[in-house]
């Protein structure tokens, strides 16, 4: 035990030498008053009005030292005194297990039940006081240049190949244990009900038609090389000796239908993409779906390309390496872009009431549930650590915290011992003159 939790506090010692002084004055008094009451006989009767005034200030401030001193220690050290005194002293360091039972469970009760922490939840709205702490220009700029001064020392403390390897292996097989084909139809849900979809078309489209305008002679390259994987490219060579140019015709053809459906937003192949959409979209919603499994096979083959692998793992060291380097700049624009972006965080929770609900709901829940699983964990903490502490380490604790109020017990218990005794010396002598 250290020296400094061994030395009372000066709280204590002051407390003491008060009860100490006011015990000894009470003492004299009495002894003064013996004296005085042989020397001084016709005041006889006053005096023993103040003698036994000095006498209850001693008696009770001699209760009170005693009731103070078992809580603590035994105040007849080896003397043989009997048993039923003997079990009441050391009241505390023989309780010391129910004394940890007991704090534990006050704790749990008043603290740490999932009902307590839900309700003290309920009243206080964490995610304004969050929003309105983070809004304020120096919080962010603490939060912000926290983390500038936080991750370069981690990248250097860490390395950025094993970050990168680190990622590269939890992402990917996050990756590989998700089924995809999910995400995918409502992704492809989102763009057909947005009519993103038409958007697109028409630059595909516009795009398209300006390169078959713009490049005749690799259009032709292109359908020559088409009607060749057809097994068409004789007989379209053929045509031509007799004046039929296919495939001219062909370009010219694809060509017009391809302004037909710039044209024409109900054009009937706009149609036919949407419902291919449409179906698509269903059979990636079915995880036994020929669509989806392809999809997801499709996915796992290129994470397990070492070319995929070693390009992720490249692009983290690469971005670590980015990252740093920006965050020790002074005027660091990461760092610029974070205070901006924690700060709208902030004023966006405070102004959205259904945010801060739905973050409160989320917060409370989570601190009810960890409420649940630890509490008993705690509780199970505090008291064996009570347990484990020396008795005479506790008593010194204890004693510091609260000894100084209860040796201030003793100086009340002599004053008002005497003041009683001085009531009930009066009282007597009142009683023998009336008789």
């Amino acid at each position: 035990m250290d020296q400094d939790q061994a030395a009372p506090s000066p709280n204590l010692r002051r407390s003491r030498r008060l009860a100490a002084i006011a015990l000894a004055m009470a003492v004299l008094a009495w002894l003064a008053l013996m004296l005085a009451a042989k020397l001084l006989p016709e005041y006889a009767w006053l005096i023993h009005i103040l003698m036994l005034s000095a006498e209850a200030g001693m008696v009770g401030g001699l209760a009170d030292w005693y009731a103070i001193t078992v809580l603590f220690r035994n105040p007849f050290g080896k003397m043989p005194i009997p048993k039923f005194l003997r079990d009441h002293t050391e009241i505390i360091p023989r309780n010391k297990a129910r004394i940890a039972e007991s704090m534990g469970r006050f704790v749990q009760e008043n603290f740490l039940s999932p009902q307590v922490v839900e309700r003290s939840l309920q009243q206080a709205d964490l995610s304004l006081a969050a929003g309105r702490w983070l809004a304020n220009p120096q919080n962010n700029r603490q939060v912000s240049d926290v983390i500038q001064q936080t991750v370069p020392k981690i990248f250097d403390f860490v390395g950025q190949e094993q970050i990168g390897r680190f990622i590269q292996s939890n992402s990917v097989q996050w990756v590989k244990n998700t089924r995809i084909n999910h995400l995918a139809s409502e992704m492809l849900r989102a763009v057909l009900e947005n009519d993103f979809h038409q958007e697109v078309l028409q630059r595909g489209l516009d795009l398209a038609h300006g390169w078959m305008i713009h490049h005749p002679e690799q259009v032709r390259d292109l359908t020559r090389q088409l009607f060749k994987e057809l097994g068409v490219w004789k007989l379209a060579r053929g045509a031509s000796w007799i004046g039929i140019d296919v495939q001219q015709r062909s370009i010219d053809s694809m060509i017009e239908r391809v302004e037909s459906m710039l044209a024409d937003p109900e054009h009937p192949w706009r149609r036919k993409i949407e419902e291919a959409g449409q179906s698509l979209i269903l059979q990636l919603a079915d995880n036994h779906s020929a669509a989806s499994m392809r999809l997801n096979q499709a996915k796992d083959a290129l994470l397990d390309s070492p070319y995929v692998l070693n390009f992720i793992s490249g692009a983290v060291v690469i971005l670590c390496d980015a990252v740093k380097a920006d965050l020790q700049k002074p005027d660091s624009g990461v760092a610029q872009n974070l205070r901006v972006a924690i700060q709208q965080v902030g004023e966006n929770m405070v102004s959205n009431v259904a945010v801060r609900q739905l973050l409160n709901e989320k917060l409370s829940a989570v601190a009810v549930s960890l409420s649940g699983q630890y509490s008993e964990k705690v509780i199970r903490f505090i008291s064996e650590r009570i347990h484990e502490w020396d008795s005479s380490e506790m008593i010194d604790k204890i004693e510091n915290e609260v000894g100084g109020d209860l040796h201030m017990i003793r100086v009340n218990g002599v004053v008002v011992g005497a003041f009683i005794g001085l009531i009930l010396g009066i009282i007597r002598a009142l009683v023998e003159i009336a008789l």
